[in-house]
């Protein structure tokens, strides 16, 4: 979703609902590119928020957390996000911004990190926009030993899913991360688009980059917060503002498309929690969410 006072959630959209002709590759797609920093002295990374993971005009939270989950991955010894947890504090715009990081602790597993970004208001002052606390290991260290309840989501497959081409958006205005993604909705998740919601909360899809770079542990910081908001089936529209997002990267996915599937078993007083499965092709649970949104009622 969008960071706190920030636009909705992508819409049903996306340039390329097969990726393009000639797929990208880890480490030089335009994710790579979007979500690089410039090291200016250790701890202080620059960079340009691109328009490209917009929504509306705020940058989506998904980019924002792997923007700084790489900084983090720049500054700690280890090379992978374990958990991060995120508040999102304002919304992050276009342009300029600097990442601060800070080592908290180091050990032989695991090192823990902090890190804020910052922009300019209007008035010239600096803002900070979203504070993150994480902790960094090594997923291909970890053993293959797994005993688990969970199952994959029961999703159609990809051909019987649908894209932007089928319907139309929820919000007027124009999404740019739409074009970056390649996103396809299980129909059972869909009533919202066709005016009538399920009132279940659940959403369920498809989910790649449109140029066909296959995922990594940076990109299911993406993953996890780029479907439509749960509150849309729950007959909800508008404005689903991210005021805090942990994310469980549990291992490196397998090449080819994932299966995202959020649930929302609660909405009180004005707020949502969102909990996210991510899913490879060969059924291995590769990322766990938890977000609480705030939603506009009435």
């Amino acid at each position: 979703m969008p960071e706190a006072a920030s636009a909705p959630s992508p819409a049903l959209g996306f340039a390329g609902a097969g990726g393009s002709p000639s797929r990208a590759v880890i480490g030089d797609s335009e994710f790579d590119r979007d979500t690089a920093v410039a090291r200016r002295e250790p701890g202080v990374y620059d960079i340009d928020l691109s328009a490209g993971w917009t929504i509306i005009s705020a940058v989506n939270g998904g980019y924002l957390l792997a923007v700084l989950g790489r900084a983090l991955a720049d500054s700690l010894p280890h090379p992978d996000p374990f958990t991060v947890s995120a508040h999102y504090l304002t919304a992050s715009r276009p342009g300029p911004a600097v990442v601060r990081t800070q080592t908290v602790r180091t050990g032989r597993t695991l090192s823990t990190g902090q890190a804020s970004l910052f922009q300019y208001d209007d008035a010239g002052n600096e803002v900070e926009r979203i504070r993150v606390l994480a902790s960094y290991g090594d997923l291909s260290a970890l053993p293959d030993d797994v005993r688990t309840t969970a199952t994959p989501p029961a999703i159609p497959p990809l051909e019987q899913c649908f894209g932007p081409e089928d319907g139309p958006a929820p919000v007027e205005g124009s999404s740019a991360i739409a074009d970056r993604l390649m996103l396809k909705l299980d129909p059972a998740t869909l009533g919202w688009a066709l005016g009538a919601p399920s009132g279940k909360g659940e959403m369920r899809a498809w989910f790649g980059l449109a140029d066909g770079r296959d995922a990594d542990p940076l990109s299911l910081l993406l993953a996890v917060d780029a479907l439509p908001p749960t509150a849309f089936e729950l007959g909800l529209k508008g404005w689903v503002p991210t005021v805090e997002l942990t994310v469980h990267v549990r291992r490196r996915p397998a090449p080819g498309p994932l299966r995202v599937s959020i649930t929302t078993r609660n909405l009180a007083g004005g707020f949502l929690e969102e909990d996210a499965e991510v899913w490879d092709r060969e059924d291995h649970l590769v990322a766990q969410s938890r977000q609480l949104a705030r939603v506009r009622l009435g």
